[in-house]
């Protein structure tokens, strides 16, 4: 994809087929109850295995909540037996997860003095090694003959190459791991099934509460909505071909180097 090959928002994706079944990881926080919500409002998707921690109240007939817990590798693998007999076939895995803070035990760090390996494992743990679990079982659901997609939230920050104001030491390395292991996973998957992909996605400053203490500088027309954000990144990968697996995308489109 070019920088001017800009995407377009709306609840269409002529580059899957129809119809299209898609599971959200992470379907009770903002972004992933967005995107959940956005592929239920098209008529394009037949259903969507809305899977989260906390039990989710479905809110649309195409909604199937389903537990599942990053940490609990069996709560992952009822998950994909579920979409597996349910769903009958995935074209799509948005896995909308990510830790940065949870109050005054874990912060972002400012200094190497904040480090703490608690902290550290336990960001590697949700922000890496959680989506790389759903990747492991997730993937064998993907169709072989047609377009599908494998998609995690990753961020700017995750860039080596961008980071010119250090800080953050723990977000930004478990989002650079699950970088790496994206990459890795497409190099396997183009062996496997050719006609798939699998991607980092990098939303924006949304209105969550992940972003919420650190937003009160950022520019009102930079700082989105859910709902702004999850139609984009649907865009996005409507956009994208084979050619664009294991790469890091933002929300309009541009291709952020790892």
């Amino acid at each position: 994809m070019t920088d001017s090959d800009r995407p377009a928002d709306g609840l269409a994706w002529p580059s899957f087929a129809m119809p299209l079944h898609a599971v959200v990881i992470g379907a009770s926080g903002g972004i992933g109850r967005a995107l959940a919500a956005a592929l239920a409002a098209s008529p394009q998707v037949a259903r969507v295995l809305a899977c989260a921690r906390r039990p989710l109240a479905p809110d649309h007939a195409k909604l199937q909540p389903q537990p599942l817990d990053l940490l609990d590798e069996a709560s992952i693998v009822a998950a994909a037996e579920v979409a597996r007999t349910s769903l009958r076939s995935v074209d799509l895995v948005l896995v909308a997860t990510g830790r940065l803070h949870d109050g005054p035990r874990l912060q972002p760090e400012k200094s190497w003095r904040a480090l703490e390996a608690a902290a550290l494992t336990e960001l590697f743990q949700i922000n890496a090694v959680g989506p790389a679990l759903v990747a492991k079982h997730f993937l064998p659901l993907l169709p072989r003959e047609r377009k599908a997609v494998f998609a995690a939230i990753s961020a700017r920050v995750s860039s080596i190459e961008d980071n010119q104001l250090g800080g953050w030491y723990g977000y930004r390395a478990s989002k650079a791991a699950l970088n790496m292991l994206l990459r890795t996973l497409a190099l396997e998957l183009a062996r496997r099934w050719p006609a798939a992909l699998c991607v980092g996605l990098h939303p924006g400053t949304v209105a969550t509460e992940l972003s919420g203490p650190f937003r009160t500088n950022v520019p009102a027309e930079r700082l989105f909505t859910p709902d702004f954000a999850a139609r984009r990144l649907l865009a996005v990968l409507e956009q994208l071909t084979p050619a664009d697996s294991g790469r890091l995308f933002a929300w309009d489109g541009q291709r952020i180097p790892f």
